[in-house]
């Protein structure tokens, strides 16, 4: 009887054991069915620029490039590229350093809308930014990125043969870049996607170039703070640094005086409007009312800027949108809730998603 009770005890105790393996074993199948089975991951490029080599302002020539690359990724079946321009004081350093967020981001992307690559250039000069554009007084930034960053992560990753293959796209001064790069390469870039870009500069930006620290700087400050061949510290005023970093890409005295700029007051203090000229030639407004062809009818354009931005950046893309609206280009623009850089990674998203065919998501 002892025996028999004993025979039942290990045979139970086997059974609970198959039984605790199962449970065991159903769980951990559970689990991780509800982890990620795929994500995207980072690499980084790094490599001398031929564009920026020897550039007046002495800044680094050789520069990181950030690409995130979604799962679905193939070097048999190259996917669409969405080159991403950070806003003034913005780089690839910062998207390096929060690669978990945008590696997220790039997957959902892939996964909701279409696979992309997203990849982010470091456009900053010792002002701040240099606005992505040719220069002779910061350096070429413009081929920087057509000539420079396309060719080197599209030898590494390629590009797929459909349209759209490359999105320009950028949020704040970035976004004036996408505009202009869309601009400045048209047959490169199928489309822009412009975030609260700089433009409309009468109502965006002359109110800070008449702040007490823009118009009470002397020529001679102005000087010391430009000269390249010392150690004189960047101000601190923001205006005041924005002010002369736009100068360097707005209104370089020319190829033969590099590293020099145009300030836009003279010696007395007075306003000098055909500096301020300058600054409007380089406007995206300015330059999509005078130009009927500043797009190519093929190139998809989205434009946004957020409701209560503090710069009115969003007033400048409304009205870039209501002359291009006119014409044969493909264009959209959208007023999402809240400030100048609330949201960005959504809003990127939203505006890549209708540059690949979707309709735009309304929010409120």
């Amino acid at each position: 009887m002892v025996f028999q009770k004993l025979s039942n005890f290990r045979i139970n105790m086997k059974f609970l054991h198959r039984c605790s393996l199962c449970v065991y074993w159903l769980l951990v199948t559970l689990s991780v069915g509800q982890l990620p089975v795929h994500a995207a991951r980072l690499e980084v490029l790094k490599f001398s620029s031929h564009a920026l080599k020897g550039n007046p302002l002495h800044d680094p020539d050789t520069r990181q490039v950030a690409v995130f690359i979604p799962s679905q990724y193939s070097s048999n079946e190259p996917l669409p590229i969405i080159y991403y321009l950070p806003g003034w004081g913005g780089s690839s350093e910062r998207f390096i350093k929060d690669a978990e967020k945008w590696c997220t981001f790039t997957q959902k992307l892939a996964d909701e809308v279409t696979p992309v690559l997203l990849v982010v250039v470091d456009g900053r000069n010792r002002w701040g930014g240099s606005q992505y554009i040719n220069s002779p007084a910061q350096g070429n930034y413009a081929d920087y990125v057509c000539d420079e960053i396309v060719k080197e992560v599209e030898s590494r990753f390629g590009v797929t043969p459909f349209k759209p293959q490359r999105i320009v796209a950028g949020h704040s001064s970035g976004g004036f870049g996408a505009l202009r790069l869309g601009m400045f390469r048209p047959k490169l870039f199928d489309g822009v996607v412009a975030l609260s870009p700089d433009s409309d500069f009468p109502t965006s930006h002359l109110r800070f170039v008449q702040a007490p620290a823009v118009s009470n700087l002397t020529l001679a400050q102005v000087k010391a703070f430009a000269a390249t061949d010392n150690a004189q510290p960047m101000p601190k005023d923001g205006d005041l640094r924005y002010a002369l970093g736009l100068s360097a890409a707005y209104a370089p005295r020319g190829w033969w005086h590099r590293g020099e700029f145009e300030w836009p007051y003279d010696g007395h203090g007075h306003f000098r409007e055909k500096v301020w000229q300058k600054w409007l030639d380089n406007d995206p407004l300015t330059i999509v009312e005078r130009k009927h062809s500043a797009f190519l009818p093929r190139q998809t354009v989205y434009l946004e800027g957020a409701a209560l931005d503090e710069y009115q950046a969003n007033v400048g893309a409304r009205k870039i949108y209501e002359v291009m609206k006119k014409r044969s280009s493909s264009c959209v623009f959208y007023e999402p809730p809240g400030h100048h850089s609330d949201h960005v990674a959504e809003r990127l998203e939203r505006g890549g998603a209708w540059s690949f065919g979707r309709p735009v998501k309304d929010i409120k």
